[in-house]
């Protein structure tokens, strides 16, 4: 089933409790197409980057069957930018550089080996440009599923409002939840941005797991209790890439196969967040994989007798 991502490939500089680093790859189209390499090959990914990109991370997703022909490469400017600093709870941050350098004009690109993709993944990008994706798409996929963020909601409401028409499944967390629905009951809240348009909604709450909503049914993930997290950077991107690349590899986008999708996809984010960085998604095995599924079964499996 072919899968396309788009989103930044970009660099991040990162402060948190465990340690710092200087700039090292990350972006939404990176944690997304590393993640879901995992399910589905290839993954075909849709980006722009500067001249300074590291062509050893290109390189690198050659070998996951990563087709990179959509990454546009503008050799005499510079890659986004994002540095930030994390608090002790880990859940809280502070940016402290954002530098849009090449993403500022990004006009997505889509070869043509892209076209009639079954599954579309709309990493958090401006929502006109999410929309000239879907746009230029020949054919409508079979599963469109779109992450946005806050930001995008205080400068161009209107514009996301028109992009989540055309969107299956919308994915933000619970604070962009409740200001994009008025909402402070995440069930309310569900009902309000399902009306926008999309026929499910992933609201994930990071260390509190993940919700999932489909008309009047709730599926609720929780995440696995980790002895240490070392840093949280990518772990909403690589969740998304778990979800949407086990969907694609099953074929099946029902329901409960979504269920069983968060699962894997909440797996995924449970390695992004044991190292900086890309750093466990570039090692992972399908064993290891299976077996850290296999603990999220088990947290929540139980035998009840009901009277």
């Amino acid at each position: 089933m072919s899968l396309t991502v788009v989103g930044s490939m970009a660099f991040d500089a990162l402060e948190t409790p465990f340690g710092k680093t200087d700039k090292i790859v990350g972006g939404a189209a990176t944690y997304i197409s590393l993640s879901a390499s995992y399910f589905v090959k290839p993954v075909n990914v849709v980006s722009v980057v500067g001249g300074d990109f590291d062509q050893d991370h290109i390189q690198l997703m050659h070998q996951l069957d990563i087709n990179t022909e959509g990454v546009q490469v503008k050799e005499n400017e510079k890659s986004f930018f994002w540095s930030g600093r994390y608090f002790n709870d880990m859940n809280s941050r502070e940016t402290l550089v954002t530098e849009l350098n090449v993403l500022g004009d990004f006009d997505p690109i889509i070869p043509a080996s892209y076209q009639g993709c079954e599954y579309l993944m709309l990493g958090n990008l401006a929502p006109q440009v999410q929309r000239t994706v879907i746009e230029r798409l020949t054919e409508r996929p079979k599963l469109v599923v779109m992450d946005t963020m806050n930001f995008w909601m205080d400068i161009a409401l209107d514009e996301l409002k028109q992009t989540l028409k055309l969107v299956d499944v919308l994915s933000i967390n619970d604070e962009e939840a409740r200001q994009l629905s008025g909402e402070y009951s995440l069930v309310k809240a569900a009902k309000v941005i399902m009306e926008m348009g999309p026929q499910c909604l992933i609201i994930k709450k990071g260390e509190h797991g993940a919700l999932l909503f489909h008309e009047e049914k709730v599926f609720f993930a929780p995440a696995l209790p980790l002895e240490e997290v070392f840093d949280p950077t990518g772990a909403g991107d690589t969740f998304a890439g778990g979800f949407i690349g086990y969907l694609a590899s099953t074929g099946d986008t029902s329901f409960d196969n979504m269920k069983r999708a968060v699962i894997y996809g909440s797996a995924l984010a449970s390695f992004c967040v044991e190292k900086f960085g890309t750093e466990r998604l570039k090692t992972l095995t399908q064993d290891e994989i299976e077996n850290r599924v296999q603990q999220f079964v088990n947290l929540v499996q139980f035998d009840a007798e009901l009277r």
